[in-house]
């Protein structure tokens, strides 16, 4: 995984946690799907009811699709959250636009992915949020096996976790964020949203948050 540009990282970073995006309640976790007990949830869909905030983080992922992927052809998004994300980013691109649901539509023509299918099209792909990066990863394979070829991803936030790392490497996709959970552990300290006692739990669990709190 690599960001875009450390200052943007706190920018965004920033923002996100000024719109509580961004929420840090290490003495009271949130419960994630797996299980795991977390001090951070990350809802960036927030950053759409904000113009400022929803525009800075277009313009960078505009940003990054240029500088890393300048012969992308298409953008597609990852539902249901990357699918607002990337459809700002077509347009910005003057670029087709096409989405990845988590799974096929139950009637109809129960497409897995919604949009014109241009098989050897190159696509980049839009997330909002990467953790371990499985759902992510299956969207990619479910694109890559309708055809397009998968050029890489780009998300506005991630946790950084090393098997999120791993799981990008051995799939051989490549992953730009805007920013992840390094660059936002400063700014939260700086805007007095936690201590330097819940800082020091906050790290913790991003080196080992399978069994935080266990």
């Amino acid at each position: 995984m690599e960001i875009l540009d450390a200052n943007v990282a706190a920018e965004v970073a920033d923002k996100l946690l000024e719109i509580q995006a961004i929420r840090l309640q290490p003495e009271k976790p949130f419960t994630w799907a797996s299980g795991w007990k977390s001090p951070i949830y990350c809802d960036n869909r927030l950053s759409l009811s904000f113009p400022e905030v929803r525009t800075l983080i277009k313009d960078q992922l505009v940003r990054c699709i240029q500088h890393y992927f300048p012969n992308v052809e298409a953008i597609a998004g990852v539902a249901t959250a990357g699918i607002p994300q990337g459809a700002l980013l077509a347009n910005e691109l003057d670029l087709p636009f096409i989405y990845v649901r988590s799974k096929p539509k139950g009637h109809g023509m129960e497409n897995m992915i919604e949009g014109k299918v241009v098989p050897g099209q190159k696509v980049v792909v839009v997330e909002d949020l990467v953790s371990t990066g499985g759902s992510s990863l299956k969207a990619t394979q479910d694109l890559i096996d309708a055809g397009f070829e998968v050029l890489g991803m780009v998300a506005i936030f991630s946790y950084g976790f090393d098997i999120a790392a791993q799981n990008f490497d051995k799939a051989n996709v490549k992953l730009i964020c805007l920013s992840h959970y390094e660059a936002m552990l400063p700014r939260a300290v700086k805007r007095n949203y936690i201590t330097n006692d819940a800082l020091a739990s906050l790290t913790e669990w991003r080196e080992d948050p399978a069994n935080w709190k266990k």
